[in-house]
């Protein structure tokens, strides 16, 4: 039996998606690990961010189109910006309660009431 052999692009297309799962797979773990909301916020969206965009570069090696990789560029550039806006709406919200995430069973009643700021302050 011989080996098929893989053509270049699809070998390195796999080697950074799969470098990429390493990245998703670390900032599953910091977010499980770290101690605080925030620390736990770092390390979810750094290592997710990195993670997708050697996910999409290997998808794109392995399109082989430019068209492709443009539009996978363009995904990549909306969930960056998607991950960035949600963790600072996340970063604000922990900050409004002292620093700590509220507990879980607390409905939004019980939670501390430490005003909305006003637009523009």
């Amino acid at each position: 039996m011989s080996a098929i052999p893989i053509p270049a692009s699809e070998a390195a297309g796999l080697a950074l998606m799969a470098l990429g799962a390493v990245f998703f797979v670390a900032g599953t773990v910091g977010m499980l690990r770290f101690p605080c909301a925030v620390s736990r916020l770092h390390a979810l969206t750094k290592a997710d961010t990195m993670g997708l965009g050697l996910v999409v570069l290997g998808a794109a090696v392995m399109a082989g189109t430019g068209g492709a990789a443009l539009r996978l560029a363009l995904i990549w550039i909306c969930v960056a910006l998607a991950g960035a806006l949600g963790a600072q709406l996340i970063a604000a919200f922990v900050r409004r309660h002292g620093g700590q995430w509220p507990e879980t069973e607390a409905s939004a009643t019980e939670m501390p009431d430490t005003g909305t700021p006003e637009v523009g302050q």
